[in-house]
């Protein structure tokens, strides 16, 4: 049997408690209870944990992972105090969201069709907790429904229609994606503040746990939840609530006012706690990144996580244009996730996915990949990372065993001159001259240690521009030319397509040819740009293995035969047919960015000629010169390099240290 392991994520069910058992846990190795059969080497909460238990007669083995990148480097919590501005920021420890086990909070384990729900034991100092099988028909919310009815979605759409209202955003044509992003903003009501006796801590964990489990339901859907932060608001409910429409209505409009600029998100919602009838929550429809109804409120009492996350999915999925289920929705459980009465669950129909597909994905904030974002972290020694305070950090007890120049506690071995770094060589700094970073191809340079640090010098390559093998140039690091680019994509016999190949397809505008991507289109070549849009190939004698969801193309027109790739933003990695910045399209044109400009455009502030033609400019715009003379212009003796590269070998010593080493070879 398969086994799933849930924190206020992944597939809650609502708890319903039959069976009581009192387990010892056991997360760490020195804990009893959970043996723990492997984690990743390092000290702290583990990336990768392996756990096994047993009860009512079973063994249970349960493999689970840390969430990443679920909650960004904010603030994520706003103090709203008489409607003033946001107060401090409170921390996040960002170590406690697993796709299965965490210590000390709530989680379900479900094994095949049997559910328990486990929950730390209060006060105890042995790392006890109660497991709890659950059981669906003991618990029935089914008098409840979503506040959503059909009459109201839609009153919804003629009254967003009445505005103008982008009710369907443009989307690529003919392309298809595999990863959405959608970043959720949480508003926390005075009344759940209260419900918490004020505790923030208690009220921010609530949150991030429900946002945690609604974030795995849309998991099989590949759309990925990032928590933007929240707002609570600790003296007071800033808007009028009264009955679930106008508490909707009045949430919206308050979002618009400031929420948005404070909090940039693609929806909002609202958690209070508040009886509304039949009704636990609403959202408007289909309204994801519409600023004006991005919305959703929903009510919860002391129904617990897996509920809370279940109603918030629900509308989440409301926002996306996912409708409520009929007879012919199916998930492989009794009820889904948009059933219309409320019965907790964790997976979507069959209908749902359609409704994601056709309206849901067509939203255009979807497709904007977050900026990269330090996941907030505590500094702690043992995490192989070095942070300030720290001279070293050899990691896990393991690894420290066994590494003779870092201690446990992160300070550096008495006697030794480092512990890490490209100029670290069994503890003592490299001597100088020693070469600690090669040089990767011709538009590269070396780096060599200074003998007083054991940090190699920042990698530094020749200038942008300069020439290089095939009437190419370099740029970024590299040599780009077009025949080595099909070369690289085709195999050895490709090489470059006729002009024609590029006229016709980079002007198409499509995902195999253009010039570059907007939020909502491809943008078309002009004629003059067509060369700088997707590489176009012929001679294609082998057909390579390309990654997942790349496509080729082939198109043959009167005597032109052109090979290419495609590109859209579901894939998540780099692309691999976009003609290179620094490649040639004219006589004296370069690439650079996707438009064919002017070869003089390319800033270059040193020449071959100030550095008296014995060296080449760096990407700094220094010389770095030949071995027989030394920076900064290469005009006296020396061992060459520049100001950058640190000191260069004396290769003289170097070729004797050779020769005598055959010599003794040879006696």
């Amino acid at each position: 049997p398969s086994f799933f392991l849930y924190l206020g994520v992944g597939e809650f069910l609502v708890c319903m408690k039959v069976t009581l058992l009192l387990v010892w846990l056991k997360v760490f190795l020195f804990l009893p209870g959970w043996p723990q059969l492997g984690h990743a080497q390092r000290l702290g909460p583990p990336e990768l944990v392996l756990l096994q238990t047993a009860f009512w007669g079973q063994r249970h083995v349960v493999h689970i992972k840390v969430k990443k990148n679920f909650c960004p480097k904010l603030p994520s919590v706003h103090l709203r105090r008489q409607g003033c501005s946001p107060g401090r920021p409170t921390f996040v420890q960002d170590d406690c969201y697993y796709s299965g086990y965490v210590e000390g909070t709530q989680r379900m384990l479900q094994t095949n069709d049997i559910v328990y729900e486990i929950e730390p034991k209060r006060f105890s100092t042995a790392f006890e907790h109660l497991i709890y099988k659950l059981d669906n028909e003991e618990t029935n919310f089914s008098y409840f429904q979503c506040g959503l009815t059909d009459e109201k979605i839609a009153g919804q759409l003629k009254i967003q229609e009445s505005i103008n209202s982008t009710l369907m955003q443009s989307d690529y044509t003919g392309w298809w994606t595999h990863h959405y992003f959608l970043e959720v903003a949480v508003v926390i009501d005075y009344s759940r503040y209260l419900h918490h006796d004020g505790n923030l801590s208690m009220v921010q964990k609530e949150a991030y746990l429900i946002l945690n489990g609604v974030s795995d339901m849309f998991k099989p859907m590949d759309l990925e939840l990032r928590f933007k932060g929240m707002e609570v608001w600790t003296k007071r409910s800033l808007i009028t609530i009264e009955n679930h429409l106008v508490t909707l209505k009045n949430f919206c409009k308050w979002k618009r006012r400031g929420l948005q600029n404070r909090l940039p998100h693609d929806i909002a919602h609202f958690f209070l706690k508040k009886k509304f009838g039949k009704a636990f929550g609403l959202a408007y429809d289909t309204q994801a990144c519409i600023i004006r109804f991005s919305c959703s409120i929903e009510t919860f009492h002391d129904e617990g996580i897996p509920f809370y996350s279940y109603i918030v999915a629900h509308d989440v999925g409301h926002n996306l244009g996912i409708h409520h289920d009929t007879k012919t929705c199916q998930c492989g459980a009794p009820r889904c996730v948009m059933f219309t009465k409320v019965e907790v669950s964790t997976k979507f129909s069959n209908c749902s996915y359609a409704d994601y597909w056709n309206i849901g994905r067509r939203r255009s904030c979807l497709y904007n990949t977050p900026k990269p974002q330090t996941v907030i972290r505590v500094p702690r020694c043992g995490n192989s990372v070095v942070e300030p305070g720290e001279e070293c950090d050899c990691g896990s007890l393991e690894t420290c065993n066994t590494d003779p120049c870092c201690q446990l506690n992160c300070t550096m071995t008495a006697g030794v001159n480092c512990a890490f770094g490209l100029c670290c060589h069994n503890c003592m700094f490299s001597q100088s001259g020693t070469l600690c970073r090669q040089v990767a191809n011709e538009c590269d340079l070396p780096e060599w240690c200074n003998g007083t640090t054991n940090q190699c010098p920042d990698d530094v390559y020749v200038q942008n521009g300069a020439s290089c093998t095939g009437g190419g140039y370099c740029y970024g690091r590299r040599c780009n030319q077009r025949d080595e680019h099909c070369r690289q994509i085709f195999g050895k016999e490709a090489k470059d397509a006729d002009m024609n190949c590029y006229r016709a397809i980079n002007t198409r505008g499509d995902r195999f040819g253009n010039c570059g991507i907007t939020e909502t289109s491809y943008i078309r070549c002009s004629m003059a740009d067509s060369l700088c849009g997707r590489i176009q190939c012929e001679n294609v004698k082998e057909i390579p293995v390309m990654s997942d969801h790349i496509t080729l193309h082939w198109t043959k027109f009167e005597n032109n035969t052109c090979w290419g790739t495609d590109y859209h933003l579901g894939i998540r990695i780099a692309d691999i047919g976009a003609v290179n910045d620094g490649t040639k399209c004219g006589p004296e044109n370069i690439c650079i960015r996707r438009r064919c400009v002017s070869y003089s455009t390319v800033p270059r502030n040193c020449s071959p000629q100030l550095c008296s033609l014995r060296g080449v400019c760096n990407n700094r715009q220094h010389c770095h010169c030949n071995y027989g003379w030394g920076p900064p212009v290469c005009q006296e003796k020396g061992r060459g390099g520049s100001v950058d590269s640190g000191p260069a070998p004396d290769l003289r010593f170097s070729i004797w240290s050779e020769i005598l080493i055959f010599i003794l070879c040879l006696h």
